[in-house]
């Protein structure tokens, strides 16, 4: 999708060295364009973004813009959709009339970007996501309640912080309201979630409907209020708080929970593929391309992933002879799945090894790259009320002004469903050199509009995520073949995500067809299998971002490999990569190509 995935879940379901400048020799290049063209250009951008997050205020505390702390617009509403089409509309015409003619190339660049992101952004409100605003994957309903703990991106450092969140979160019941009248709206049009989800999001609504108001997630900020607070704010504060809790947050989710189980389920749908639905076809089509940034056809990304698990396979089966495992690859993930010592005996010790394997990889980091965000991160447990249904982890970026670290978030939810040998593959992925490499140095890339920076290409982000697990063996780990086998497991994931994301969507597979053919293909345990399987019905086509990236990534390294020969020099590949920030696919390849043209 368009923004990284920390933003997406909070919002979308609404609607070792500083970060260089491009350098002069990168693909893109540097020379400006003419400077009144360019200069107009840049304004509408920065005008552009700052009306954008008058209208997205979540968006703005994400990347720790304070201003709209305490507002939250109804973005389920009609007026709130159709003064967004007018917005994306107003700028894509302002930027159309001046036009790219004389643009120098990172100019040019911008605004191909910033056409192309409206573009999209228009067809995007095309299709009736808002008739299917709830589901079990990106709930606004746990986002809120995330949002609101006090750990999460809303700051509650003093009084006045407080008091923006109050205000904000007495907007919550109406946005609750209106998802209810909207899901009848899509209940009378044919619209709706397949209902093996929405099962899956009462228990998550039943968190929130508490007795006592101090049960509640949104009494977190209250009970690590510091005692600096004056006793008479601190005493307001509860008070509001618990008002605002007991007389407005849970009478909505109760509201919400009772029309999902009483009205909307025996209205679900028993099908489960975006193919399904009216239009359905079409919308899924456009959900591929603009999660993979391409032109490929759900047939031709479906056959991409039988040719990748069919390699990936064997790949394993190398690992399974090493291990001296007999047998097939069925047998071979039996036996992994069997030996006790594959599994962390608690959530402290399973994250008390992902901090440790933090110790040992940034040592290694700079062999592969001159380039590191300034940014800091932590490991942190998934929320235990979403934790049933949230993936394996997941990576939250840091504030803008450095007041909030980046997040990797792991789930500890049935430790048997979380194998040591996950371990490796998923920090590089998620950390560094994954996600926080590539999202919180884009974020530090201060020479670029603010555009550039705070939004992004999710096949550029998960392909580099995916890319970023496949350096393991040159930063010296998976040196265990079972770390080994859980770095293939780990990218055969991926690719069976290829398969069953267009098998769900494009060709009407079942649930159970979908998870017979995980079962089948990989050592998955049901938790996982099952979670990832309701995520790919949740969310059509962000599944395939992860491999098609990473294919395409690999495939303009080993290109210029090839051209380049001993010249090549991985470091400055890398830098070359990540220093434009997050970029379609294609772009990135054009840019790649410029760049090794460039050396020589």
């Amino acid at each position: 999708m368009g923004r990284s995935l920390a933003m997406i879940a909070l919002a979308s379901w609404l609607g070792a060295c500083a970060a260089p400048e491009p350098a002069p020799d990168a693909g893109i290049g540097t020379q400006a364009g003419p400077p009144g063209r360019a200069a107009q250009l840049d304004a509408i951008y920065d005008a552009w973004f700052e009306r954008n997050l008058a209208l997205n205020p979540l968006e703005a505390t994400q990347i720790g813009d304070a201003r709209y702390n305490d507002q939250l617009p109804n973005t389920l509403a009609p007026e709130w959709r159709e003064s967004t089409r007018r917005l994306h509309q107003e700028f894509l015409d302002r930027a159309k009339s001046i036009g790219a003619a004389g643009l120098g190339a990172q100019d040019l660049l911008s605004y191909e970007l910033f056409v192309h992101q409206l573009e999209r952004e228009l067809e995007t409100l095309r299709y009736p996501r808002h008739l299917v605003p709830l589901n079990q994957f990106y709930s606004f309903a746990s986002s809120f309640a995330v949002l609101g703990s006090g750990t999460s991106a809303q700051p509650f450092a003093g009084v006045a912080d407080h008091d923006a969140w109050l205000r904000r979160a007495r907007r919550i019941p109406a946005i609750f309201d209106q998802a209810i009248a909207n899901m009848r709206e899509g209940i009378a049009a044919g619209i709706t979630q397949p209902r093996v989800l929405m099962q899956k999001v009462l228990p998550q609504l039943d968190a929130q409907i508490v007795d006592e108001v101090e049960r509640s997630s949104y009494w977190g900020p209250v009970a690590r209020m510091p005692d600096s607070f004056p006793a008479a704010e601190r005493e307001r504060l509860q008070r509001e708080y618990r008002a605002l809790i007991a007389e407005q947050l849970v009478p909505a989710y109760r509201r919400l929970r009772e029309f999902v189980a009483a009205e909307y389920l025996p209205a679900a749908r028993t099908s489960v593929g975006l193919g399904a639905l009216p239009d359905g076809a079409q919308w899924y089509a456009f959900q591929v391309r603009r999660s993979t940034t391409t032109a490929l056809t759900p047939d031709e990304i479906h056959a991409i992933g039988l040719d990748e698990v069919a390699r990936l396979q064997q790949e394993m089966r190398a690992v399974q002879r090493e291990l001296g495992v007999d047998g097939s690859l069925q047998d071979f993930y039996r036996a992994m799945k069997a030996e006790p010592r594959n599994y962390y005996a608690s959530e402290d010790e399973l994250l008390a090894a992902y901090r440790g394997f933090r110790v040992t990889i940034e040592p290694r980091l700079p062999a592969l790259f001159d380039i590191r965000p300034k940014a800091d991160f932590e490991i942190r447990a998934v929320e235990s009320f979403r934790a049933a249904s949230a993936s394996a982890a997941s990576y939250q970026a840091p504030s803008e002004d450095g007041s909030r670290l980046g997040i990797f978030y792991v789930n500890t939810h049935d430790l048997k469903a979380r194998p040591r040998w996950a371990l490796e593959a998923l920090y590089l992925h998620e950390a560094t050199p994954g996600h926080h490499f590539q999202i919180a140095l884009q974020r530090e890339l201060t020479g670029l509009p603010r555009f550039r920076r705070f939004s992004g290409e999710i096949a550029f982000s998960e392909g580099w995520g995916l890319y970023a697990e496949s350096l393991g063996p040159e930063l010296g780990v998976y040196t265990d073949p079972v770390m080994r086998f859980g770095a293939l497991d780990a990218e055969l994931w991926r690719a069976i995500r290829l398969v069953a994301d267009t098998g769900i969507h494009a060709r009407g597979w079942t649930r159970q067809h979908v998870l017979d053919y995980m079962y089948a293909n990989s050592p998955a345990e049901p938790t996982r299998a099952v979670s990832e399987a309701e995520r790919f019905m949740a969310i059509p086509g962000q599944a395939l971002a992860y491999k098609i990236g990473q294919l395409r990534i690999r495939a303009l390294r080993t290109r210029a490999e090839q051209v380049l020969g001993p010249r090549f020099d991985l470091r400055a590949f890398h830098r070359e990569v990540l220093v434009d920030g997050s970029l379609p696919l294609d772009v990135l390849e054009a840019k790649i190509d410029r760049w090794i043209a460039a050396q020589g």
